[in-house]
């Protein structure tokens, strides 16, 4: 097997299920930079786009790293939770989750929905639940 064809069998072994949570945990959740900038090679395709609905549509994985390290940054504590079961159909995924401090009420909530070619996430659309 060539190495193409073998990075791409590792690159798919991942369900969108585990990409969403990993993407939680490993990426918007992770202090450590190197740490989260792995999974951001692992997880997301080198075009990949995370559009947010406060700063539009951040493009790639530097960019990606750039803004996750930037949210991690403004609370270290929060950790985020994945509050029912992952939903995936086709190339497609929805996960919703919460964050905040362990053992506190959430501070916010949302869901993911993401779109995967090869194993890897291209897009990911993040919406935030509203409050009353």
């Amino acid at each position: 097997m060539s190495k193409a064809a073998m990075k791409r069998t590792a690159s798919m072994s991942y369900s969108i299920s585990n990409l969403m949570i990993r993407n939680l945990r490993d990426v918007f959740g992770e202090n450590d930079p190197a740490r989260r900038r792995a999974a951001i090679d692992e997880l997301w395709a080198e075009d990949g786009v995370f559009y947010d609905p406060s700063k539009g549509a951040i493009r790639g994985r530097d960019e990606i790293d750039r803004v996750a390290g930037a949210v991690k940054a403004t609370h270290p504590d929060f950790r985020y939770q994945v509050t029912a079961a992952p939903q995936e159909y086709c190339d497609a995924g929805m996960v919703p989750w919460i964050s905040g401090r362990p053992g506190e009420v959430p501070a916010y909530s949302g869901r993911d929905f993401v779109i995967v070619r090869d194993g890897r996430i291209v897009a990911l659309y993040m919406f935030f639940d509203m409050r009353p």
